[in-house]
């Protein structure tokens, strides 16, 4: 089956995920967590790419990116998993492939699902068990987000300004967000959705995003009335 193209609106922000190959780790120690970050402030100022939110797992990565560029994301993901390769393979005698094919991607609409997004990546540590809560993790940008630390690599979207007036009402704002955990049919939404390179976001963001670039942005509802005396009818008819 041919692979679906992306979808790719500059301005738009997109939740990505980048897998080791067979699910293997990808950062060993703690250079390697660094060199990557490194080059991943690198790949987004090279390539005019806005970071938002990001968290580094053993063996994967998500990313909140806004493209100010058609190319800018894929651009942006291709040099850093060069840096990264050459990197790793070298740091642990290695060679061959270290991520598992493309890259996962999905349209955010931002008034509705940004700030989800966020929560969704940076409470990953927490629902692996790896840590109790997200500001014990450190490879996340919650402790930016949350706390203003300075990382010198995220960028906080307007949905994130509106939280507060001030940098401390912000982030007094967004900590409140993290005080319950999101429920399993928002994180099936958005697991379903960057799998499978859908949209995620409200129906009325999907209708202006498939007018916009004329193709599906979510799958077709199956089944249907089998009963029904229209169905009957066109069954009959497909078989003149």
């Amino acid at each position: 089956m041919a692979r679906l193209p992306r979808f790719i609106i500059p301005g738009h922000p997109q939740h990505i995920i980048i897998r080791g190959n067979n699910r293997e780790a990808i950062f060993y120690a703690t250079e390697d967590y660094q060199f990557y970050l490194t080059k991943l402030r690198d790949a987004c100022k090279k390539h005019d790419c806005e970071l938002h939110a990001y968290v580094l797992m053993t063996n994967h990565v998500h990313l909140l990116i806004t493209p100010n560029s058609e190319n800018g994301i894929s651009k942006a993901i291709q040099m850093l998993g060069r840096y990264y390769v050459q990197y790793f393979n070298y740091s642990y005698k290695r060679t061959g492939t270290l991520w598992e094919g493309r890259y996962k991607a999905s349209l955010i609409d931002s008034s509705s699902y940004l700030l989800t997004c966020y929560r969704y990546i940076e409470l990953n540590p927490v629902r692996a068990g790896m840590v109790e809560h997200p500001s014990d993790y450190p490879w996340s940008s919650y402790c930016f987000n949350a706390l203003g630390r300075t990382d010198h690599l995220t960028v906080p979207h307007a949905e994130y300004l509106s939280l507060g007036n001030t940098e401390y009402n912000r982030q007094q704002v967004y900590r409140a967000l993290f005080k319950n955990h999101l429920n399993e049919k928002t994180l099936n939404d958005i697991r379903s959705a960057t799998n499978k390179a859908w949209v995620l976001g409200s129906d009325y963001f999907k209708e202006q995003i498939a007018e916009k670039i004329n193709r599906a942005v979510s799958p077709e509802s199956c089944g249907g009335d089998r009963c029904s005396e229209k169905y009957l009818r066109e069954k009959g008819n497909s078989r003149v």
